[in-house]
């Protein structure tokens, strides 16, 4: 059926709005990604997941220590301002309890910055694909993410573990320790990857789904003009 001239202009007008919308929205879902990457370096290389509670010494015994663990090093509390850590950051060599956690980190920051990458993509391949590739990495990412942090605390049976937060350590019980912020945000960073993805996806698809039946031969051949 032919379209009317006044049915023609509603679809160009639709069809406008619908691309500044769908700029609008690539353009935050790109701006994300790209500080969700940056959010898992810092989750890899923070030595603060795991650290010890306030605890009054009562004068009998040793005194406790204080500091912060993370997958790379364990970081103490000195007479010195900074504190005193062991650990191999600088060669990327995690804490032997915490490979496993360390490793699926490293491929979630991988995939992560793949996505990060493909965004160059944009310029030579089609949107939708590039869009679908994107979320199937941060979908990996977030689920290797997920993986590091069940595994992680399963991991506190250690003797880095106990010697930072006492002998009361067991899988899932850290003793004289609670979680700090870089576990915290590696939690937060698997609901970021989850939404991302589904940005993603939605974005790679929403270009057909968005647009009335009746309009679909006219914003056809507007986008292939």
């Amino acid at each position: 059926m032919a379209m009317t001239p006044h049915t023609a202009e509603v679809a160009r007008l639709y069809q406008t709005e619908f691309i500044r919308s769908a700029r609008a929205v690539g353009v935050l879902w790109a701006v994300c990604t790209l500080c969700f990457a940056i959010i898992e370096v810092v989750i890899l290389v923070q030595p603060s997941w795991v650290g010890t509670n306030d605890i009054q010494y009562q004068g009998r015994g040793p005194v406790p220590k204080t500091g912060t663990l993370g997958l790379f090093e364990v970081c103490v509390e000195s007479d010195r301002l900074v504190p005193e850590c062991r650990g191999s950051l600088g060669t990327l060599t995690p804490l032997p309890a915490f490979q496993s956690p360390a490793v699926l980190v490293c491929i979630s920051l991988t995939m992560v910055w793949a996505s990060v990458g493909c965004l160059c993509l944009f310029r030579f391949c089609n949107a939708a694909t590039v869009y679908k590739i994107c979320a199937w990495l941060q979908l990996t990412a977030g689920f290797c993410l997920a993986l590091a942090c069940m595994l992680f605390p399963d991991s506190w049976d250690c003797a880095d573990m106990r010697d930072l937060c006492g002998e009361r350590v067991t899988s899932f019980s850290p003793g004289n320790c609670s979680v700090h912020w870089a576990f915290v945000l590696a939690l937060l960073g698997v609901l970021d990857a989850a939404i991302l993805a589904t940005l993603a996806f939605v974005l790679g698809n929403r270009q057909d789904a968005l647009l009335p039946e009746d309009t679909k031969d006219v914003t056809g051949f507007l986008l292939s003009a």
